[in-house]
């Protein structure tokens, strides 16, 4: 994810990311940076890689160390006061993801700058606004005080099994689309319920270390969706690289988007 345009970014002592090489966004948007490993998912972070790498290079974004137990150099939660008003400057449309070096629903990101952040979602709706979290359960308390926009995706990630309870809090939020990040998929989602979700994207872990990803798991969620009725996009296999081993499965590439449909609880 470290390519030329953030390079120029962050020489420039901004780490903004105009476009993403992500599969399923055109651009990131980090007005908070920094956070704390959860759960087995979050081992190989690449984020506190990056972080650690940023703070070395000067770049005044990632400046606050975290915990060495949870989290690392460069890598403390900090929010930006400054990146708010990212999204006013792009001329044309763009799908953003929110936060690809942060958690926006960290215990650490003050609820009244959640509220900023929403705003500014809420003020540019020629964007579509994709935003992931962990936070499962801080995301569910928080959400009846929030306005949520119609141009805001939000999701959870679950790594496996043990994680699934993720996605009953989703259930609860008011988001005009629910998704899952299976990603990186470190097991089978056995007992996988996806009712109230549109959207499921799911992929092999990469980097250093990469622990693999069966392709019955992979499988299994794609026939999930297929039942569900839910979009279904498959990123990538993982490896040494995030391209390493390609992303087909079964001979063909799977880029399904959803359709935003709802703004009310599926509970």
């Amino acid at each position: 994810m470290f390519d030329s345009m953030k390079a120029t970014a962050i020489h420039r002592g901004v780490f903004m990311a105009d476009r993403s090489a992500i599969e399923w966004t055109e651009a990131t948007w980090n007005p908070t940076t920094g956070c704390d490993r959860v759960s087995s998912g979050c081992d190989n972070c690449y984020a506190l890689t990056l972080a650690k790498r940023l703070k070395a290079m000067g770049s005044p974004k990632y400046q606050t160390d975290g915990d060495a137990r949870t989290s690392g150099p460069g890598f403390g939660v900090a929010v930006h006061e400054s990146d708010l008003g990212l999204p006013y400057r792009w001329r044309d449309p763009r799908v953003v993801f929110v936060n690809s070096m942060s958690d926006l629903f960290h215990a650490k990101v003050p609820i009244g700058f959640v509220e900023r952040v929403f705003d500014v979602m809420a003020a540019t709706p020629q964007h579509t606004y994709q935003v992931l979290t962990k936070r499962a359960t801080r995301l569910a308390k928080v959400a009846p005080n929030l306005t949520w926009p119609a141009n805001l995706w939000m999701g959870v990630s679950v790594e496996d099994s043990s994680q699934l309870s993720r996605i009953d809090h989703l259930r609860a939020v008011p988001a005009a689309v629910r998704f899952v990040s299976a990603e990186p998929l470190l097991g089978p989602l056995k007992g996988l319920d996806l009712t109230g979700i549109d959207w499921l994207i799911a992929g092999g872990e990469s980097g250093p270390g990469a622990r693999p990803v069966s392709p019955e798991w992979i499988r299994d969620l794609r026939d999930d969706c297929f039942a569900a009725d839910v979009a279904f996009f498959f990123k990538q296999w993982g490896g040494r690289t995030p391209k390493a081993g390609g992303r087909t499965l079964d001979d063909r590439t799977w880029d399904e988007m959803p359709v935003p449909k709802r703004l009310t609880p599926a509970n």
